[in-house]
């Protein structure tokens, strides 16, 4: 058996069942980490925001130095199209990406015109707000954009995130809040942060060390609108030790509360539930697919 869920890609003009083969030893991605993504997801038969995530993969591509092929309403068409493969009421993982496959000038540096587009539909269900997440502190540093392509949504820039939750998890957490150079609260391993306290909100200001994600701007628009006050400021890792709630926001669980953080217990709270109930509203309230 297959260790990957359902998946069907769009690659070269066709969509492939499965986990198919489309670079090799020589692409440039494999060993020039040349590649670009970005994560949708369709459920219920809603995809909220799907065109923003189509339309950042190609700002990524672009800063990568790679060279977009296609346009973001092809992107969104084209899963449109791709879900109707899967079960209905199946929740999908929408990945488009990019990557290099020949050198450039330098083999460093892939050749722009060699930009191959795939995108990449799967099976993966909705995490559920019952447990909640454990975090503490980050062994590892955010990098800065003087220091990595952090205004990208890059694979190269995944394997800090890795050593961040290895860490994390051996000692006994789902996961960490990463800090940026200046030892500033940035991000999780996996999402965007948020803490409420005195029945404010704040989120990290963006730096240029995280993206400033789509889910986070969707759930801040949404709080702002309903009166929830919404600070983006610095925040240390102290501010999160003594918040009264701590939630995460990201395209693959949405709204997720924080319920440890370190040896203190959290309980999932108003402004959490609020900010989780705000978004899944806005999404069932798109269109449905044909």
């Amino acid at each position: 058996m297959a260790w990957y869920s359902q998946t069907w890609t769009w690659f070269d003009g066709s969509w492939h069942e499965g986990n198919p083969g489309i670079v090799g030893p020589r692409s440039h991605v494999l060993w020039q980490a040349s590649s670009v993504f970005d994560g949708g997801r369709y459920f219920d038969g809603v995809a909220p925001d799907i065109d923003l995530h189509a339309a950042r993969v190609n700002r990524s591509a672009t800063a990568l130095g790679l060279k977009p092929t296609v346009e973001a309403d092809f992107i969104v068409d084209k899963m449109f199209e791709g879900v109707k493969k899967f079960a209905p009421g199946t929740a999908i993982y929408v990945k488009p990406m990019y990557w290099g496959e020949a050198d450039g000038p330098s083999t460093i540096m892939a050749d722009p015109e060699s930009t191959q587009f795939a995108l990449c539909l799967f099976e993966a269900a909705m995490p559920q707000p019952t447990a909640g997440f454990s975090v503490t502190k980050g062994a590892f540093r955010r990098p800065s954009y003087e220091t990595a392509p952090t205004d990208a949504k890059a694979g190269c820039l995944y394997p800090n995130n890795a050593r961040v939750l290895k860490v994390a998890k051996a000692a006994g957490f789902d996961n960490a809040l990463v800090l940026d150079m200046q030892g500033n609260v940035a991000e999780t391993a996996t999402s965007n942060i948020f803490l409420a306290k005195d029945g404010v909100v704040k989120t990290p200001v963006p730096n240029g060390t995280f993206l400033n994600g789509i889910t986070r701007q969707r759930v801040i628009k949404l709080m702002r609108e309903s009166g929830i006050p919404v600070e983006e400021c610095s925040l240390r890792y102290e501010d999160f030790e003594q918040a009264d709630e701590i939630f995460m926001s990201g395209n693959y669980s949405k709204c997720m509360p924080v319920t440890r953080i370190d040896n203190r217990t959290l309980q999932p709270g108003p402004l959490f539930r609020r900010a989780r109930e705000l978004y899944m509203d806005y999404a069932h309230s798109k269109p449905k697919a044909a």
